[in-house]
């Protein structure tokens, strides 16, 4: 039987960051940046205004008050996007809109709402501090600066820097393309009213929203029978699309568990014990002429879920390129006491919250790996290391978070 720690080891060690690749800016979304973006202008690439209202020449508006008001003629109209030609001479204004660029001469831009909004003349009763309210060219970003570095995970606010950077196309670590679906007669999709020894089949549904929450692209392929001939053939239309493959069910030591029976027979899939609880049964190992990856995770429910977190989120994060391969791990104070076997290292669903600012955890249901409204309740997992089988109330426990924000 193996550990937790040399199984995870073993998966890892086969498994590397995809090859880079060009893709447009809105398939970039999600993936790892791949190379060091240097920006080739600046940001913004002129000065423009921040404000509706009217570029000046400071000197000329210094002294404005509601007692003692400035009035100058508008020789003008600078609205955004024009290219126009506009300078501000002495004793004279120009009308601005927000992004407009600053004429010559000018050094300030008074609101509008510090003026009576004149068209031909303007009534400034404000001063406004000399430079304000214009945004100088290259004060965000300067033509040479490196922007962003490769490994970034890219989201909304890094493509739409890229975006006003004028990119089209970056490299990236692709999102790898996971497969997923389950085995077994006794499943049933959802909408359909389960019959005599039937249950409605959850954990595809289940692991391929955990496959996206942790950046890839999933595709749920559903229910596969305890059929030889037809596993195989499903095996083999997928992997022409397949980074990574997850199964469900079939991997135990049962008369009927196909998956073991078809998959040891191909690539380097090994199946083999590791010391959890709950996800004991584990197989890992490539498939297919392009040596695909495949997990085979045992069918009960919170068995396939833990074990997803434990092997298969960080397998996917290495894929992704990411150093972050793994669910934050902290401290908290246990709220009641925690009892189990001696030998496996135990994942004990469990509520954390910050209590008086510290962590506290409190197991959450039993220990059954078939209990799945325990799991949906849960927003952590109690890690309960083998040697422990008591963990008293107001212990220390090391803690994995599962809140989605945390990946």
């Amino acid at each position: 039987m193996r550990t937790v720690d040399e199984h995870l080891a073993a998966v890892l060690s086969q498994l590397t960051p995809l090859p880079d690749l060009e893709v447009t800016l809105l398939d970039a979304h999600g993936c790892v940046l791949a190379e060091d973006i240097v920006s080739r202008r600046a940001l913004p690439p002129f000065d423009n205004s921040s404000m509706d209202g009217y570029a000046v020449r400071f000197d000329d508006v210094a002294h404005a008050s509601d007692d003692n008001p400035v009035e100058l003629p508008v020789v003008g109209d600078i609205a955004a996007g024009s290219g126009g030609a506009y300078a501000v001479n002495a004793g004279l204004s120009v009308r601005i809109m927000t992004g407009a660029p600053v004429p010559r001469g000018a050094d300030s831009v008074v609101p509008v709402e510090w003026t009576d909004g004149g068209v031909a003349r303007v009534r400034i009763h404000r001063a406004p501090t000399q430079g304000q309210n214009i945004r100088r060219a290259g004060e965000d970003v300067e033509s040479g600066e490196t922007v962003l570095t490769a490994g970034t995970s890219l989201g909304a606010a890094q493509i739409g820097l890229l975006a006003a950077l004028g990119l089209a196309r970056v490299r990236v670590r692709p999102r790898p393309r996971v497969v997923v679906f389950s085995t077994g007669n006794e499943l049933v999709d959802v909408g359909v009213a389960p019959g005599p020894a039937q249950i409605n089949e959850s954990n595809s549904y289940a692991l391929t929203c955990a496959a996206r929450e942790c950046g890839a692209i999933a595709y749920r392929i559903g229910i596969v029978p305890d059929d030889r001939s037809r596993l195989l053939s499903m095996i083999e239309d997928q992997l022409v699309r397949a980074d990574l493959v997850v199964t469900t069910g079939g991997v135990s030591a049962g008369a009927y568990d196909t998956v073991k029976e078809v998959l040891s027979r191909l690539g380097t899939v090994e199946f083999t014990k590791v010391a959890m609880q709950p996800g004991m049964p584990q197989g890992f190992g490539t498939i297919g002429p392009d040596a695909t990856p495949i997990f085979t995770l045992p069918g009960n429910p919170v068995s396939a879920y833990v074990s997803f977190e434990v092997f298969v989120r960080p397998a996917i994060r290495r894929m992704l390129g990411v150093e972050q391969l793994y669910r934050p791990l902290v401290r908290a104070t246990l709220i009641e006491p925690i009892s189990k076997t001696e030998g496996k290292r135990s994942y004990v669903r469990g509520r954390i919250e910050v209590r008086e600012g510290a962590y506290v955890v409190a197991p959450v249901g039993g220990m059954g790996s078939h209990l799945v409204a325990d799991l949906a309740l849960a927003n952590a997992l109690i890690v309960v290391p083998e040697h422990v089988t008591q963990v008293p109330a107001n212990s220390t426990v090391s803690v994995m978070m599962l809140e989605r924000r945390q990946s």
